[in-house]
């Protein structure tokens, strides 16, 4: 009876789903809105990312291009890594997302907040600092290796171009999502094998999103930095939230025993 209980409880505590799909239809909204902006942004994005590529080098922290280089070397492996570049966010995000919301609802408010907190501060920073990927930058001599090994989503040439946002290279929403990915894992798993996956699955994402190109090693780092905000925010504002509910229960309480105190008096 309990059990069935706690599970009933469980249920009530999931948000709907129409409601979960409206706010993913509105941060794709949101993100299609900044990505109309782009012909007029063209310029500004080069010149931001010229302008890291140069801090990197004079700080030493600039290995994108020696992996872009050697990876346009490896053509076979380019493909490879060009399709998990393109897919491997929407593959493992999203069902991960669903995931939570059937199986672990009463973690999951705090898990999704934490998740639109990574697309606020990204879309806020896309919006004011515009910066075109490594790719961009003829001068340095980055190849294009989704472009060039023509891999599934080829987001940067050909009809699907038009739908991505060539100029939010900075934080890296990939390394950002990945890394959430991490945390959830960590919070509804453990065993030492989910774990293990959990560290490698950001650590192949960074390389994969400099190797081909598409982000500088500061996206990497600006990335990490979001996914770190964004859960730290949403794990805050989940506690005020259960402090604020356990102190309404406890004042709900001692209004009923305070009445009763009084008449057996």
């Amino acid at each position: 009876m309990l059990q069935r209980s706690e599970e009933t409880s469980r249920r009530r505590a999931r948000p709907s789903l129409w409601s979960q799909v409206a706010i993913i239809a509105f941060l794709l909204w949101a993100y299609d809105a900044i990505n109309n902006y782009n012909p007029f942004r063209r310029t500004t994005a080069i010149v931001h990312g010229l302008q890291i590529m140069h801090v990197e080098q004079r700080a030493h922290l600039d290995p994108e291009l020696a992996l872009n280089h050697w990876l346009s070397l490896h053509l076979s492996l380019g493909r490879f890594l060009s399709d998990y570049y393109d897919l491997a966010h929407f593959l493992v995000t999203i069902p991960l997302l669903a995931l939570v919301w059937w199986r672990f609802s009463d973690r999951y408010r705090m898990l999704r907040n934490s998740l639109i907190g990574i697309h606020v501060v990204g879309f806020a920073i896309f919006w004011l600092f515009p910066v075109a990927p490594p790719r961009m930058l003829s001068s340095f001599g980055f190849v294009d290796v989704v472009a060039v090994t023509h891999a599934v989503g080829a987001w940067s040439s050909g009809a699907l171009a038009s739908q991505a946002n060539e100029y939010a290279a900075m934080p890296s929403l990939h390394v950002a999502w990945a890394l959430w990915c991490g945390v959830v894992v960590w919070a509804i798993r453990r065993d030492r094998a989910s774990r293990i996956a959990v560290a490698g699955y950001p650590a192949l994402t960074a390389v994969v999103v400099m190797a081909t190109a598409n982000h500088y090693f500061l996206d990497v780092a600006a990335g990490v930095a979001t996914t770190v905000v964004a859960v730290a925010s949403a794990a805050w504002w989940e506690r005020r939230q259960r402090d604020r509910s356990g102190s309404d229960a406890l004042s709900g309480r001692a209004g009923v025993l305070v009445p009763l105190g009084e008449s057996v008096a």
